[in-house]
Parts: structure tokens; C-alpha cells; sequence
């Protein structure tokens, strides 16, 4: 490079233009590019929704169904097929329920629960205290089981799992989706929503068990023609069935939801303490820590018991954790936080508990 010219008295001088230039490229170009920190947006807490019991009706053997709107009228939170709620009911249990009404219906939120006698009370609440008018305190509504979409769809339900999928059949409807639904179940008179289900536009099979036997999980599947996604939704060993019949059917995804606990799978007998009143409890290798829990503590929340909901959360002061939840993040697991209903121990070592 060359020198810079020199002045009128023969001395050399710098270009000032190019001195601010170059001040400025040192300056600016480094902070311009320099790798910047993405901020992450605050995740925001949606409020409870106070809500009212506006109407019910009995839906089937054993079903009811509840239609729950803002006490003043007022438009509720959208939602999309798949999503839920989460009630606490005046026994102060928490449960979740999904939502089976109609999502462009904003004036109010319909589920439907079946009665379980052998359950954990909260369907025998529903069933029992929740006449119209009784007020609620409702979160969400939450999707743990959204509804994709996809050219070919089949939709399967077994009994009350056909809230989840009746939105979703609703929406294929109107998308002009290639799609087609079975809903199975014990008899026809146990089955709800079949009148809505026929007035659908698109092929939709009711097989009842003590019509057409217990259906087959690869006969189910057979419904699939290549490259279509299977939603299911209801009992525990339908959908184990159709897990394990899945790899030799045509289907291209499977997406499903259990509205009962996953069974356990590698479990290995553990203990927890109890650090408040120092109680030690044993959990056996087929059982949740949760099931365990719940003996000891009546009280101790619990809603989906499948790790993702959240509402079993507790806190551990000592020990290790398997963690098999989808809800903790990475500094709730180091700060102590475990979901009860499906996380565990390694065999032999004890969780001490905030309880």
C-alpha cells in the first residue's frame, strides 16, 4: 500500500476520511457480527379459567357429558382436536379430560367421562357432584396429542377414547381429508357420540364387542392403505395391540393416547422416604411410585399419570432419578423435580421426598 500524500509542508499526512472509515469498521463490523444470543421469550402462564357446569347429558351407558362455559358468557380460549382440560374438582382431585365438542364453538368447552368404579374416585365425582351450575376452576386447554393433519388418516377409538377423535374426524371432514374412523367398544348402548359420528361426512365403522367380537389389532390396522397416519385413543391393551401389530401394517406414523397409566416397563424395585414424617416406603418393580404414594399420602396430586401433565410433581432432596417423563426440563431435573407417575430409582437406592 502506499504512503499517504503529503501535506503542504511536506510532511506526511493520514487520509482523514479513511482514518473515521477504518474507526469505524473496527468498531462497528466486530459488534455486527459477532454471534449473537438468541433471548429466549418468558413462557407465559395461561390463568385457570373459572367455569359452570351449563349443561349435561348422558351420552351412553355409564357417559356423561358436560358443557362448561364462562359464568358471564365470555369467548373461551381456542383450542385445536386433541387438546384437553384439566379440572380440579370440589374434592380437590385434578383430572384431565378431552376436549370432544366442536373448536370453532368458542361460548363453551364439551368432555365427556365415563363412570369407573374400580378408578381413583375422580369419574365417580363427576358423575355424582357435578350437576348444572356447579362452578369449576379449569386449566388449559393443553394439546399432548395434536392432530397433524395428513392426507390419509385413520382414526381409531376404543370406548370413551373416542373424545379426543371426534374433533379430529370433524376436521378431516372439513379438510377433504382421505380419512375414515372405527369405534369399538362392549355393546352399542356403551357407545357415545354414534349419532354425531353418523352425521359425519366420511366412512365411520361402529364395531361392538358383543356383535362383532373383539376386534383384532392387525384387522384394525388392515383399514390403513399405505402411507396413511393412524390417531388411537382407549384402553390400554388395544393400544398395546396395535403398537405391536404396527411394523407389519401399511401405515406410514402412529400417534396415540392413553386415557389409563402406561404399563411399567424395566422397573426395578426402589424405595422412598418420606423426610417429613420419615416413613419408608417400598415401590416393587410393576408399580409406580405414584401407586405407592398415593397409599401413604390420599392427598398427594396426580392427574394423566402418564409424564406429561405435571400435576404429580414433587420435589427430591436426596437419591438418584431415572427420569421417563415428556415434561420436566433439563434445570427442573437438577433442581429436584421429579414426576412421580412414571420416573423411578435405580434398583435398591431410596428417593427422600419434601414430604
Amino acid at each position: 500500500m502506499s504512503s499517504p500524500p503529503l501535506d503542504l509542508y511536506g510532511r506526511p499526512r493520514a487520509d482523514r476520511f479513511m482514518r473515521a472509515l477504518t474507526a469505524f469498521g473496527d468498531t462497528y463490523i466486530p459488534f455486527s457480527t459477532r454471534p449473537r444470543r438468541r433471548r429466549t421469550p418468558a413462557a407465559r402462564t395461561t390463568p385457570p379459567l373459572n367455569l359452570v357446569v351449563a349443561a349435561r347429558r348422558v351420552e351412553a351407558e355409564g357417559v356423561v357429558s358436560l358443557r362448561l362455559a364462562a359464568p358471564d358468557g365470555a369467548r373461551l380460549p381456542a383450542w385445536q382436536p386433541g387438546a384437553h382440560l384439566d379440572l380440579q374438582l370440589p374434592s380437590g382431585r385434578r383430572r384431565q379430560y378431552s376436549l370432544c365438542g366442536d373448536p370453532a364453538d368458542r361460548t363453551a368447552y364439551r368432555i365427556a367421562v365415563r363412570r369407573i368404579e374400580t378408578g381413583g374416585g375422580g369419574s365417580i365425582e363427576v358423575h355424582d357432584a357435578l350437576a348444572e351450575g356447579t362452578r369449576l376452576t379449569v386449566k388449559g386447554p393443553r394439546n399432548a396429542f395434536p392432530f397433524a393433519a395428513e392426507p390419509r388418516v385413520l382414526l381409531i377409538a376404543g370406548g370413551i377414547g373416542i373424545t379426543p377423535l371426534l374433533p379430529m374426524a370433524r376436521e378431516a371432514a372439513r379438510l377433504g381429508l382421505d380419512w375414515r374412523l372405527v369405534h369399538t367398544g362392549r355393546s352399542r348402548a356403551t357407545l357415545p357420540f354414534t349419532d354425531e359420528l353418523r352425521q359425519l361426512r366420511g366412512p365411520v365403522e361402529i364395531l361392538a364387542d358383543d356383535e362383532h367380537g373383539i376386534p383384532d389389532a392387525s384387522d384394525l390396522l388392515s383399514r390403513a392403505p399405505a402411507g396413511t397416519a393412524v390417531y388411537a385413543c382407549g384402553p390400554g391393551p388395544m393400544l398395546d395391540g396395535i403398537r405391536a401389530a404396527f411394523d407389519d401394517s401399511p401405515a406410514a406414523g402412529l400417534h396415540f393416547e392413553r386415557f389409563a397409566a402406561a404399563p411399567i416397563r424395566d422397573g426395578r424395585p426402589f424405595e422412598l422416604q418420606l423426610a417429613r414424617s420419615g416413613r419408608t416406603l417400598t415401590v416393587p418393580a410393576d408399580r409406580s411410585a405414584l401407586d405407592v404414594l398415593s397409599e401413604a399420602v390420599p392427598a398427594a396430586a396426580y392427574s394423566c399419570r402418564q409424564g406429561f401433565c405435571g400435576v404429580c410433581r414433587q420435589r427430591v432432596l436426596a437419591g438418584p432419578v431415572e427420569h421417563r417423563d415428556r415434561r420436566l426440563t433439563d434445570a427442573e431435573r437438577t433442581a429436584g423435580e421429579m414426576l412421580v407417575c412414571v420416573s423411578r430409582a435405580p434398583e435398591g437406592e431410596r428417593l427422600v421426598l419434601d414430604l
